[in-house]
């Protein structure tokens, strides 16, 4: 069963630090959209926002090789 994380975990596990820069994210397609888990409440799938901190850390450490 996956695990869903609310806004402020995903802000904790990512370091995006705001709302207002998480959702720009999600508003240029550089981080999943959340599912809505009823009335306004959304929450984000873990394995998603993992996979999004992996490729972070690819990425840095790509850069730090160049």
């Amino acid at each position: 069963m996956e695990t869903l994380l609310r806004l402020p975990e995903v802000l904790t596990r990512t370091g995006i630090g705001s709302k207002p820069n998480l959702y720009a994210k999600i508003a240029a397609g550089t981080f999943p959209k959340p599912v809505k888990i009823g009335g306004r409440a959304v929450a984000w799938p873990e394995s998603r926002v993992q996979q999004w901190i992996d490729a972070a850390i690819a990425a840095a450490d790509k850069e730090g090789q160049q």
